[in-house]
């Protein structure tokens, strides 16, 4: 087939932190994200649709402030488990974004990086 698809879901997470607040609900606010991860993974393996995540970060209060990054993914593990690739952007100098990749069974740690401009992605700018 020359068919492609792609379901992006942006902030994939933030719905679930304004519906649940606290510790209290935090084991509520785990199973439904897992179900609702679950549900893309179907709609993912039933229709050969990829699947975009994109995620928040916070400070990671373990972190050394002397650390390369101090942040870390929300989600936890259920959003860890639920991912097969995980890609870290971050700005870089100017217009020049960084993509790492933080986690795949199939691809090395590796950075790569690149701009964008009024005309979409493009290579960085020196």
């Amino acid at each position: 087939q020359d068919r492609y698809a792609l379901i992006v879901v942006d902030s994939a997470t933030a719905l679930f932190r304004t519906d649940y607040t606290g510790r209290g609900e935090l084991s509520e606010r785990q199973m439904q994200m897992g179900l609702f991860l679950r549900q893309l993974t179907r709609l993912a393996e039933e229709f050969g649709v990829a699947v975009l995540l994109t995620n928040q970060v916070v400070a990671n209060p373990d972190g050394m402030s002397f650390a390369k990054d101090s942040t870390k993914p929300i989600g936890g593990n259920i959003m860890a488990h639920a991912s097969t690739t995980r890609l870290r952007l971050r700005k870089g100098r100017g217009d020049n974004r960084i993509m790492t990749v933080f986690d795949s069974p199939t691809l090395p740690e590796a950075d790569c990086q690149f701009a964008v401009s009024g005309t979409g992605v493009c290579d960085p700018v020196e």
